[in-house]
C-alpha cells in the first residue's frame, strides 16, 4: 500500500445551513489527495494528460461517519492498495485530529487522449509506483 497525506483549513463558502461541510465538497478534498499522490509519486495530472493520458472518473463513494465543520484543519489521506490494471483504484480517508470523518473511494479508467479510447495501465505510470505499493 502506498498513502499520502494533506491538510486543507475548511473554508465558510464550503459549508451549508448547518454550519457543516456540503456532502458534495468532500469529493474535492478527495481530489486534492489524488492530485497530491499523483504529485508524491513524481508526476502531475497536468504532466501526465501531456504525456498523453487521461484518468477520468467513473466511480465515486463516500461515507459520512461525522460532520466537518467551518474552521476545521483536516487531514486528507490519499491511499492506492494494489497496482492498477485497466482501472486505478484509489481510496480515502478523512480525519479531524484523530477521528475519522469520512471514507471512501474513487475509481478512474487510463484513457490515451489521442484515440480517447481505455487503456491499460501505462508503463510510465507502473514505473513511478515501483517500489512505492
Amino acid at each position: 500500500m502506498y498513502s499520502i497525506k494533506s491538510s486543507v483549513r475548511v473554508r465558510y463558502a464550503e459549508t451549508d445551513q448547518m454550519h457543516g461541510v456540503y456532502n458534495g465538497r468532500y469529493f474535492e478534498y478527495f481530489e486534492v489527495g489524488r492530485a497530491e499522490l499523483m504529485r508524491s509519486l513524481g508526476m502531475t495530472y497536468r504532466q501526465f494528460e501531456e504525456a498523453g493520458f487521461y484518468l477520468p472518473l467513473t466511480e465515486a463513494y463516500a461515507k459520512y461517519v461525522r460532520q466537518v465543520q467551518y474552521d476545521d484543519v483536516i487531514e486528507i489521506v490519499a491511499m492506492l492498495k494494489e497496482t492498477p490494471k485497466a482501472r486505478l483504484q484509489i481510496d480515502y480517508e478523512i480525519y479531524r485530529g484523530p477521528d475519522k470523518m469520512t471514507e471512501g473511494f474513487t475509481v478512474h479508467s487510463f484513457i490515451d487522449v489521442k484515440t480517447g479510447k481505455p487503456v491499460r495501465a501505462p508503463k510510465l505510470f507502473l514505473d513511478l509506483l515501483h517500489g512505492k505499493l
